[in-house]
């Protein structure tokens, strides 16, 4: 044990929180997919005897060691004493042979320079499960919630979000992963760490319009996976995109939790010193090699980071980064925000063009952004009509704070109209 102090409360869960996935990964490693319940069991036993331990004896030398020989033993102990009672059963044996798994635990000494968290990850992120279920499980395995905090940020009940972590683990237990290269494999936690994000940045329904510890839990994740990927320049590019489009979080809502615009929003209210990371972040990783999506959205984050007021925004720069991001794929919200841009350059009768394709599109034609966007810019025209498209977007919009900031802008619009005409 460490003869210094004892860290604080707060600083040793903030440890235990970035050690769970490494211990968790080696346990994997060592004992297979098959263990996957066994092993997040016996990663939470040692998690919470270090709780009880460390405040009181100090930090040891190697807390990931620690925790991984800990683990290890109790889960030994549990594979033993289940196989005596039910003579060793099939999923016992599930991924690796039986005398492995009831061979020594591992230790501090076999683990201690290895990090498996990569490794969890994929297995979480596994091709065979469905995005909402890979966004579950990462965050159960490797960010450590809770299933009832899991189930709180995605409203549903604790029993259907422990259904779907349930079922999700079952996949990962029975199925192998494919042979895929290195880059297809980290595009698909990408797109995980993605969708975290953006759930906690903007909640899809309910009555809040931001959900912060899911962005927060996203933002960590994928500093980790820069950590284990330094080179990859698409996870420096969302970390940036994260950091720059977080920064914003604190102007993005009033006092009573209403929604405000990205032009009305109190810029001195912005993180300083997120922009100042993803800037620094999305310069160093740009001039390095071949540009992907993510960089691309952390540099049009950028130019409305660094804009003064909503006015200075340099909308032809970002223009000119849409067209560059169309280029790797359809997305029709990659093609809504550049017929903003182009609204904004052109003017909004330009911008009413762009989106003719989009309502051509059956799917898409029912999302409320679209709607939203229509809205506004007939609202640029004068267009009398944009009071109604602003309440068909908010029939349409699932979050409370979006849906009520629709029906007061149409009403305003309205009200508006109304004096002009009487004045």
């Amino acid at each position: 044990m460490s003869g210094g102090p004892t860290r604080e409360q707060g600083g040793l869960e903030g440890l235990l929180r970035d050690l769970a996935p490494q211990a968790l990964g080696a346990l994997v490693r060592r004992y297979g997919r098959g263990q996957f319940d066994a092993c997040e069991d016996a990663v939470q036993e040692a998690l919470l005897a270090a709780a009880t331990q460390w405040p009181a004896e100090g930090v040891p030398e190697n807390p990931r060691g620690w925790l991984v020989t800990v683990a290890g033993r109790r889960l030994a102990d549990a594979v033993r004493s289940e196989a005596a009672r039910r003579r060793r059963e099939d999923t016992l044996a599930l991924a690796t042979p039986q005398s492995a798994l009831l061979g020594p635990p591992p230790d501090a000494a076999s683990t201690a320079g290895r990090d498996d968290s990569l490794d969890l990850l994929f297995l979480c992120c596994h091709p065979d499960l469905s995005a909402p279920s890979r966004i579950a499980l990462t965050l159960r395995a490797v960010g450590g919630l809770t299933t009832a905090q899991i189930a709180a940020a995605f409203l549903v009940p604790e029993s259907t979000m422990a259904q779907r972590i349930s079922r999700a683990k079952q996949t990962v237990r029975t199925a192998g992963l494919p042979a895929r290269r290195l880059s297809e494999r980290l595009a698909d936690v990408r797109q995980v760490l993605y969708l975290i994000f953006n759930e906690g940045y903007t909640a899809s329904n309910g009555d809040d319009l931001t959900a912060p510890e899911l962005s927060g839990e996203a933002i960590r994740l994928t500093r980790l996976l820069l950590r284990l990927v330094p080179e990859d320049a698409e996870t420096a590019g969302l970390l940036a995109l994260m950091l720059l489009t977080d920064a914003r979080r604190p102007a993005r809502t009033g006092p009573g939790g209403e929604l405000v615009t990205l032009a009305e929003q109190d810029r001195s209210l912005w993180s300083s010193s997120l922009i100042e990371e993803g800037v620094e972040l999305i310069s160093r990783t740009l001039p390095r090699g071949q540009v992907g999506p993510y960089q691309l959205q952390a540099a049009i984050a950028a130019v409305h980071d660094e804009a003064p007021d909503a006015k200075s925004t340099d909308w032809a720069q970002i223009l000119a980064l849409y067209d560059l991001l169309a280029r790797f794929g359809e997305n029709p919200f990659i093609a809504l925000n550049r017929a903003v841009a182009l609204a904004m350059v052109e003017g909004p009768e330009a911008g009413l063009a762009a989106l003719a394709p989009l309502e051509a599109d059956k799917r898409f034609a029912r999302h409320h952004r679209l709607h939203a966007t229509r809205a506004h810019f007939l609202e640029l025209l004068d267009d009398p009509a944009a009071p109604d498209v602003y309440r068909e977007a908010a029939r349409r919009a699932t979050s409370a704070p979006e849906r009520r900031h629709l029906t007061e802008h149409a009403r305003r619009l309205e009200a508006g109209a109304t004096h002009r005409r009487n004045a």
